[in-house]
């Protein structure tokens, strides 16, 4: 394997197992999702660590999915003082209130019939967007919703993969 060039790879390369799980968990809350990747540690370059986690996302059961969705917010209404929350849904942060209401009844009937939160790459979508994709996602079948969710949860995982490998050192990716 080659040397990676990107700063944030080399030192989760390096990393300590607990160290590298955390920046891990950081991105995913899955444990199988997390292990996978860390099993296939050392990566020669960001494209091998994104295709190694496009195939664990493709493994992951339907507890897996259910482990991974639980750490994610509602759409519109990010975790208090996670920058990564509020940076991933920026498009509703200008909504209208009556359009911040209309997607907290369309969460709140999406998470009665799935029983999960709305989960959507929000990155570089606008409220409405949002609201649309919930709308047209909300009368699929659970089976069919489900692997919607997994391809928007690889999206995400890739998006902050994609940070963490280039991530500079005084951005606190994890050290070795």
């Amino acid at each position: 394997m080659t040397s990676s060039s990107t700063p944030g790879l080399t030192r989760f390369n390096a990393a300590e197992d607990d160290t590298a799980r955390a920046a891990l968990h950081e991105i995913c809350a899955s444990t199988t999702w997390r292990e996978e990747l860390l099993a296939r540690r050392p990566y020669g370059d960001a494209e091998e660590l994104l295709a190694a986690s496009d195939t664990a996302v493709a493994r992951l059961s339907p507890d897996d999915l259910a482990e991974a969705m639980a750490a994610h917010p509602p759409i519109g209404r990010p975790r208090p003082g996670d920058p990564v929350s509020a940076r991933e849904q920026r498009g509703m942060a200008g909504a209208s209130d009556r359009l911040k209401a209309e997607m907290l009844e369309l969460n709140l009937a999406y998470q009665e019939k799935f029983g999960h939160v709305f989960l959507i790459c929000a990155t570089g979508l606008t409220a409405e967007q949002m609201r649309d994709s919930v709308r047209n996602r909300i009368d699929n079948s659970p089976e069919r919703e489900r692997e919607i969710v997994r391809g928007e949860l690889g999206r995400i995982n890739r998006i902050r993969l994609a940070r963490l490998a280039v991530r500079p050192e005084t951005e606190g990716a994890p050290r070795p």
